[in-house]
């Protein structure tokens, strides 16, 4: 054997071995995730018992659902993350357009299921589809596609920024006639970031962003039920028994969680006071219970998440995958807004809206997309790893194969 071949083998086993050390996958996000999904599930137990016993007559009825419901989010990210990123990018558009089939699908007379005066599910055998949770991950997946193959008429061209926008566009108006404005403002704020994060010029956002402001503003100027929402979000205890009832319970009950808190299970505002407690409101539950520091618990944890999956996005632009890049930062910013917003309507910042907690909120289809967001963020990290592992192996290095 000769002196060239000996360091060669030695060369390979030392990149071998330091490549056994790095682990395969990003723990850190893993463990905050399924940290997440695990405390969620507490919580949805104590917000919902005295509910359960009270229109089912089992105060372990949301919470075997629940169970059930978070078997098949870890099911359908486990079913993510053997996907391919490739596939993702290659499927995007048919994924977003089999999205935007799916809400008008909602809108059809006996098609779509109405619940306290929103059309927003498909009834599918024994699940309830909400195709509105969906189409936020395809609307990342769709956009960090486009923002690929065109990304110089993005960067240069106006007519590239607004072709993506009239396909968005046209989604918003449909899931704002379902109603669901919390949605709509989440999903067009993340779409506004990646364009910008994609190259967008200043003055095509801004002119677009304030469009959209506009826009809002004579949807919400134009209809009473917002109206409603927006004035008692300014003033909810004018009217604490009508329409500031729900903002003011949720104020009671972080003015009762104090700096520690009630004590697990030892929540009042649960016990048919505050609605909704198990679901958009279930922060209000964490931050009555647990108090201000369960709270800064769990925002530090979703801006740990949001500030990964941004990570793993440089990541990939660095190893030469902009379209993981994108989707990477995509999932990051719609994670964090949505946590931002929830949060923000619990607390009184914003005004009241029909939106889920990820991670945390009872609920199947949000359970399951945000699983299947963090399994591709898993995925494209594993696969920015594995792909700067094979550029360093000697294999790829031109001097250890000589």
């Amino acid at each position: 054997m000769t002196a060239a071949t000996r360091r060669n083998k030695r060369s390979e086993t030392w990149v071998r071995r330091r490549n056994e050390r790095r682990p395969a996958l990003d723990l850190p996000l893993l463990i905050a995730a399924l940290g997440l999904l695990s405390f969620g599930f507490v919580m949805v137990a104590s917000a919902s018992m005295t509910i359960g016993d009270t229109c089912c007559k089992d105060p372990f009825y949301f919470v075997t659902r629940q169970a059930i419901a978070l078997s098949m989010a870890l099911m359908a990210g486990l079913l993510a993350f053997t996907v391919p990123v490739s596939w993702w990018e290659r499927t995007g558009v048919w994924l977003f357009l089999g999205g935007v089939g799916m809400l008008l699908l909602v809108l059809v007379p006996g098609i779509g299921r109405n619940v306290n005066g929103a059309t927003r599910w498909i009834h599918v055998g024994p699940l309830n589809l909400q195709p509105s949770e969906f189409i936020k991950l395809f609307a990342v997946i769709y956009i960090a596609g486009y923002l690929v193959r065109h990304a110089d008429a993005v960067a240069n061209k106006l007519s590239g920024f607004i072709r993506p926008m009239i396909l968005i566009g046209i989604t918003a108006v449909v899931i704002l006639k379902q109603p669901d404005f919390g949605t709509t403002t989440v999903m067009l704020a993340t779409v506004m970031g990646m364009l910008f994060l994609g190259g967008v010029s200043v003055m095509p956002f801004a002119v677009l962003f304030g469009t959209v402001l506009v826009g809002l503003t004579v949807l919400v100027m134009t209809s009473p039920y917002r109206m409603r929402r927006i004035l008692s979000f300014l003033n909810p205890f004018e009217d604490p028994f009508n329409s500031g009832y729900q903002l003011s319970q949720a104020l009671i009950g972080f003015g009762r969680g104090e700096w520690l808190g009630v004590g697990l299970g030892n929540g009042i505002q649960k016990q048919y006071f505050l609605p909704e407690a198990h679901t958009d409101f279930i922060a209000t539950v964490i931050a009555e219970e647990l108090g201000l520091l369960g709270m800064l618990v769990v925002i530090f944890t979703f801006a740990f998440i949001a500030w990964r999956a941004f990570r793993i996005g440089a990541s990939a632009e660095a190893a030469g995958s902009r379209f993981a890049a994108y989707t990477a930062q995509g999932i990051g910013l719609w994670l964090g807004l949505q946590a931002f917003v929830n949060i923000g309507v619990n607390a009184g910042m914003l005004p009241t809206k029909g939106l889920t907690l990820p991670f945390l909120s009872y609920g199947s289809n949000s359970l399951m997309v945000v699983c299947m967001a963090i399994a591709i963020l898993l995925r494209i990290d594993a696969t920015t790893r594995q792909d700067e592992a094979e550029s360093r192996s000697p294999r790829g290095v031109p001097w250890l194969r000589a």
